[in-house]
């Protein structure tokens, strides 16, 4: 479907969308982000659906299907997006979510919640009186106090997508 079928029929600029796409990945790999998955990323975002096959999305951004094969298995480990089947049809959507930063966000909880786990037994093997145990120690405290300040914020979040653009 073109954007401007989707946009209900006004026009976009494919030149300024394009520019968008770029640049937002851009920043993205500024971020740390790999390249091929911060422009299929930026490319799913910039779609007035949320949602391309591999097709749409290689055409887009000039790419092999290999090339956005691998960037949504690597969006999608870091759930910033979902694959979608299409009815009818053998051929998969991606999708990205309107709350694709909460999910990538929350998703870290786990990895969090390992790394405190590592941190514990190694500020108990070092000894939490050694320079090394102490350190340890403090970088276990960081972790936790990051922990708790996501669920924090997260609860907050929610609050407050739901004022500013109502029921999820």
């Amino acid at each position: 479907m073109s954007e401007a079928a989707e946009a209900g029929g006004a026009e976009r600029d494919p030149e300024a969308v394009s520019k968008f796409v770029e640049g937002f990945a851009a920043q993205l790999v500024e971020a740390g982000m790999q390249r091929m998955p911060a422009r299929v990323f930026a490319a799913l975002l910039a779609s007035d659906s949320g949602s391309l096959t591999s097709a749409e999305l290689g055409e887009s951004l000039q790419v092999s299907p290999a090339a956005v094969s691998g960037a949504v298995r690597y969006l999608s480990q870091q759930h910033m997006v979902s694959r979608e089947r299409e009815p009818g049809s053998r051929r998969e959507r991606y999708r990205v979510h309107s709350n694709q930063w909460y999910e990538a966000l929350t998703s870290r909880e786990a990895v969090l919640k390992r790394w405190e786990s590592a941190l514990r037994e190694g500020v108990a093997s070092l000894g939490a009186e050694t320079p090394a145990g102490r350190r340890m120690s403090e970088t276990l405290a960081f972790f936790e106090f990051v922990d708790d300040e996501i669920a924090a914020m997260m609860e907050r979040w929610r609050v407050h997508r739901e004022k500013v653009f109502g029921t999820p």
